[in-house]
């Protein structure tokens, strides 16, 4: 983590051995990060040529790729921690003066040296513990599987302590420290006083903490992680070694293997050209039309977005692409970024969205169905911000442009044919019942190597290695926040939270309506303050059943909740979201807020009517 100019100078002159040390390791890390990706996939098409080719599956395929994917998970968060990517919210943070914001960076490294601290001999001791326990079908110890959360957690403190030493000044690090062995200190002689709380100490960690640790730039995933330790350690007569078995079982659920290669797939469709190809066709189509470029912007978005896993990458492919045109054209910048913005939030629930597959993972809800459902929901949010687009460029001058000859258009289609079947192969593939989500997404990346390499002829062999490392860490800061939600997420099912909260939800008045109402606000709201995987991990497993109680379909609600977590992830003044798409854009952030309110205006419409027609969501199931 950077400090700022204005703190004490930092030391490296003062570590030169520790400095190479730490780059050696570094590479290390990363050339291991890159082999499992690779590993990771053959192994994935293996299994699926065998069972296609051969007709018969292998048995073991599944197993070493659940083990494969827990070591990559992990050192993909490592990698992360490293870089300083995991998702983080730094509104306290932000608008302090430099030196308390720098001071901010310290508490925030020391927050999660101490996580790795206090999680290192509890997770050690679980991967100990499952030393005598064998795969049932490569018959070899579950260890070479969970020792990679106790090796990831030492490799953290490794790279936190030496990041310190090189880039803090030793007096801020070691003043960071005794601060926190204090805290720590303190809440360990009031556990008493916290214990006679009974459960509304869930409000002290779960609610105040997490709040506090979130808004000051801490990474999300280890608030999560230290308020799971600290109410076990501090709220519970249970030991803190169930923690290290709940982040294990976080970050190797079958399900989100999908995760890295869709990460790795949409990094391929940029580094190929066929997201560029598929944005030359648009533009060709409706570039002539007022406002044709927004709505080409909305129908790329549609088209793209879920591919990369990641909804930052998702606007990058597209943004950079469209906005210098655009602005040459007259639109404001401001306008841009706010569309931007809203194609994210409207865009969420198209397969293979992260957060479907997420949702579908802990909840049990077909991920196939979620797939089907998430299609037209989509496209109702996309109508409504075309309606807005329409009427805010009702009066654009297009007399210096012309539409291209019918010819043009056709060769630009014929480009990006091989682009544009992309998507439909993915989705057709997993709603027919070809492949797994797991499956298509080896299925796509094969896909794209040979469109590259055969039919755009555009393939950097230079960016494969950070391709692949960048995948890792992608997916490890995932991954990683996920494991951390669903530690916190155990905790309030076992405090009886969950029991209470089924019951005031389902006596809410009104029955259905109300109950989806209340949902919509509440994941607006999770949504701007956790960002969507999170809150899903966290809230879904506790309304799913509510929800079903009072016969809304699982789909349905699935995809509502989806959506209002992409407007409260969009939505501005904590929205991460928003301020990514102006980082993108490159446009300050307080340009785009004015136009943008019209478009949620408008994605809130849509969102309305997706809630109160079911069909939309599940017609074409």
């Amino acid at each position: 983590m950077a400090t700022s100019e204005n703190v004490s100078p930092p030391v490296i002159g003062a570590w030169p051995v520790l400095a190479k040390a730490e780059t050696r390791l570094v590479r290390l890390i990363e050339l291991t990060a890159a082999a499992l990706v690779v590993v990771e996939v053959l192994v994935l098409s293996a299994g699926v040529f065998a069972r296609y080719a051969w007709g018969e599956p292998l048995i073991w395929s599944d197993e070493l790729a659940s083990m494969l994917f827990l070591w990559l998970s992990i050192v993909g968060a490592v990698l992360a921690f490293h870089r300083g990517q995991h998702m983080r919210m730094g509104v306290i943070a932000d608008a302090m003066p430099p030196v308390v914001r720098a001071r901010l960076e310290v508490a925030a490294l020391v927050f999660c040296l101490s996580v790795c601290v206090l999680l290192l001999p509890k997770a050690t001791a679980y991967a100990l513990h499952e030393v005598p326990l064998v795969t049932p079908a490569m018959e070899v110890s579950v260890a070479w599987r969970s020792f990679g959360l106790p090796i990831g957690l030492g490799l953290m403190l490794i790279l936190g302590v030496t990041n310190a030493l090189q880039r803090i000044t030793l007096s801020d690090f070691l003043i960071g420290v005794l601060v926190a062995a204090c805290l720590i200190g303190l809440a360990i002689a009031a556990k008493p006083l916290i214990m006679a709380m009974g459960n509304w100490n869930l409000v002290l960690f779960f609610v105040v903490f997490i709040a506090l640790g979130v808004l000051s730039g801490v990474p999300i995933a280890f608030v999560f992680a230290l308020a799971a330790i600290s109410y076990m350690a501090l709220g519970t007569s249970r030991p803190i070694s169930v923690i290290a078995g709940r982040l294990d079982e976080g970050m190797s659920h079958l399900l989100l293997l999908a995760v890295p290669l869709f990460v790795l797939l949409g990094m391929l469709m940029e580094v190929t050209g066929m997201a560029k190809a598929m944005l030359n066709f648009l533009a060709s189509l409706l570039g002539h039309v007022r406002g044709g470029l927004c709505y080409v912007l909305v129908a790329a978005m549609y088209l793209v977005s879920g591919i990369s896993g990641s909804k930052t990458a998702d606007m990058a492919a597209v943004a950079p692409a469209l906005f210098p045109e655009m602005k040459a054209r007259g639109s404001k910048p401001g306008d841009l970024v706010a569309l931007l913005a809203a194609t994210g939030a409207q865009t969420e629930t198209i397969p293979p969205s992260l957060v479907l597959i997420t949702i579908g993972s802990v909840t049990s809800v077909s991920i196939s169905a979620l797939f089907i459902g998430g299609l037209l929901p989509a496209f109702v949010c996309g109508l409504m911000l075309c309606v807005v687009v329409w009427w805010r460029y009702r009066n654009e001058d297009m007399s210096g442009f012309r539409k291209p000859p019918a010819r043009e258009i056709f060769r630009t289609f014929l480009i990006a044919l091989p682009a544009l079947a992309l998507p439909f192969i993915i989705r057709t593939a997993v709603v027919e019942g070809v492949a797994t989500a797991t499956e298509v997404s080896t299925i796509g990346i094969a896909y794209s190597l040979l469109a590259g390499l055969l039919i755009y002829r555009r393939f950097d062999w230079k960016r494969v290695g950070p391709m692949l490392v960048e995948t890792a860490v992608l997916s490890g800061a995932i991954l990683f926040i996920i494991a951390a939600a669903t530690a916190v997420a155990w905790c309030l099912t076992q405090s009886g939270f969950s029991r209470g909260l089924v019951q005031t939800m389902a006596g809410l008045p009104g029955g259905a309506p109300i109950f989806m109402i209340v949902s919509i606000v509440a994941f607006i709201v999770l949504g701007s303050v956790l960002e969507g995987i999170p809150a899903v991990v966290l809230f879904a497993p506790l309304v799913f059943p509510i929800a079903k109680g009072l016969g809304i379909h699982d789909v349905h609600y699935s995809i509502v909740v989806i959506l209002a977590m992409g407007v409260g992830l969009f939505l501005p003044p904590f929205g991460v979201g928003y301020y990514a798409a102006c980082a993108i854009g490159r446009v300050n952030p307080v340009e785009g807020i004015k136009p943008l309110w019209g478009y949620m205006i408008a994605l809130l419409l849509g969102l309305a009517i997706v809630a109160a027609v079911p069909w939309i969501s599940i017609g074409f199931l």
